[in-house]
């Protein structure tokens, strides 16, 4: 159980310690990975920027992803069936809301450089692992020298996926409880991070120190 976001990030941030300093980017999945991200960046001396990736909910449940989208492509999962149609539009729907989400984060800054770069993909949690998934994927066109996903809770299903992975290296999951149900239930706070917080925490960091 973790006591929130703050005290999952410090806890990642000594896992990935020996990366100070070094030719790093953090990437936070938003919005909240981005309190996650902007500890472990500040830790490891390196810059913070987004994963704009989102799920795809499944029709009869929204909550449970059957897959995720960027920008630039998409990912299903192996067991997702769904209608042609109802995939069509949630794609359209979603990429608007990445398009607005990418004119507010990248304002008053521009998307770091990947390439030959240590990427740490960070989120507060994780389900099924379909956004960090293709996010990874999206990633990986970008040649990075390593790609390396830091988490602090998952199903033990989830990292596994992710471990068998081409384009991920490395996969840090402090917690994978057996009885695991939503990711929220590993934290004692757990509040919604808003778009205004996740803009603010992403705006700092690009501050000269």
């Amino acid at each position: 159980m973790f006591i929130d976001r703050i005290d999952a990030g410090l806890q990642l941030a000594e896992r990935l310690k020996e990366y100070k300093d070094k030719e790093v980017v953090v990437l936070a999945i938003p919005r909240g990975g981005l309190p996650l991200g902007a500890i472990i960046a500040k830790s490891l001396n390196a810059p913070l920027d987004v994963a704009l990736s989102k799920k795809i909910g499944d029709p009869y449940n929204k909550e449970y992803a059957i897959g995720a989208v960027t920008l630039e492509n998409i990912i299903l999962s192996d067991a997702a069936k769904v209608d042609k149609e109802y995939l069509e539009k949630e794609t359209v729907h979603i990429r608007e809301k990445l398009r607005i989400r990418h004119d507010q984060y990248y304002k008053n800054k521009k998307p770091e450089s990947l390439k030959g770069k240590v990427v740490i993909i960070v989120d507060d949690g994780i389900a099924t692992g379909n956004t960090i998934l293709v996010t990874a994927e999206l990633i990986h066109s970008k040649h990075p020298k390593k790609t390396i996903v830091a988490i602090p809770v998952a199903p033990r299903s989830s990292i596994t996926m992710l471990e068998a992975s081409l384009y991920i290296d490395m996969v840090i999951c402090l917690d994978t409880p057996f009885n695991f149900h939503a990711v929220g239930q590993f934290y004692k706070n757990f509040h919604q991070i808003s778009d205004e917080e996740a803009i603010a925490i992403l705006g700092e960091s690009t501050q000269p120190p």
